[in-house]
């Protein structure tokens, strides 16, 4: 055989050998949009120009961006799904309580918005399964429990989204992250 001929054989498997490469090629540069550097609702450092303490947490609905409020002008920013039109909590609150893989149940408003909530009235154990992720930081005014949380969330596609029943939403490592920098009495304002 001539070596300018190409065979059906060799062009079936130079073919073969192209796709294989391209598709671990491929595979190595598709990521989870969650740890992507690229990705905008990647958590990184920002320039921050509130006027809130260090400390604190701000949480913008509309941007569906936490900060965490660092010094010298610098926040660290956290993509997050927000809740439903009308569902979110506005204003200030303090972090009054926090527990990491924490238990839940919907509230009678919340399986009155979404009757398919009933199944769970009796309550979620912590754990994989559960709507709150791996950490929750209460969120309290008054010294009373608001309702509302930042918390993680099994269904971490939906960070950037408002879909919750008001509830902030951040992935699971996310989550983690900042509860870990976060203590009881943070100061949170949601805007």
């Amino acid at each position: 055989m001539d070596k300018d001929h190409i065979t059906r054989r060799s062009l079936l498997l130079s073919c073969l050998a192209m796709m294989a490469t391209s598709c671990s090629t491929s595979n190595s540069s598709v990521r989870n949009p969650y740890a992507s550097r690229t990705s905008p609702i990647q958590r990184r450092e920002v320039a921050y120009s509130g006027g809130e303490a260090p400390g604190s947490i701000v949480v913008n609905t509309y941007e569906r961006y936490l900060y965490y409020v660092e010094d010298e002008g610098r926040a660290t920013r956290y993509g997050v799904a927000v809740g439903e039109e009308g569902l979110t909590l506005k204003g200030n609150a303090v972090v009054g309580r926090k527990a990491e893989w924490p238990s839940w149940t919907p509230t009678a408003s919340m399986i009155e918005r979404k009757p398919r909530l009933a199944e769970y009235a009796g309550g979620v154990p912590g754990g994989e399964n559960n709507p709150l992720g791996a950490a929750a930081l209460y969120l309290y005014r008054g010294g009373q429990d608001t309702y509302f949380r930042i918390h993680g969330t099994n269904e971490p596609w939906l960070i950037g989204q408002a879909v919750s029943n008001g509830c902030i939403r951040m992935t699971n490592e996310d989550i983690l992250h900042l509860y870990g920098r976060a203590p009881v009495g943070t100061h949170v304002l949601v805007i």
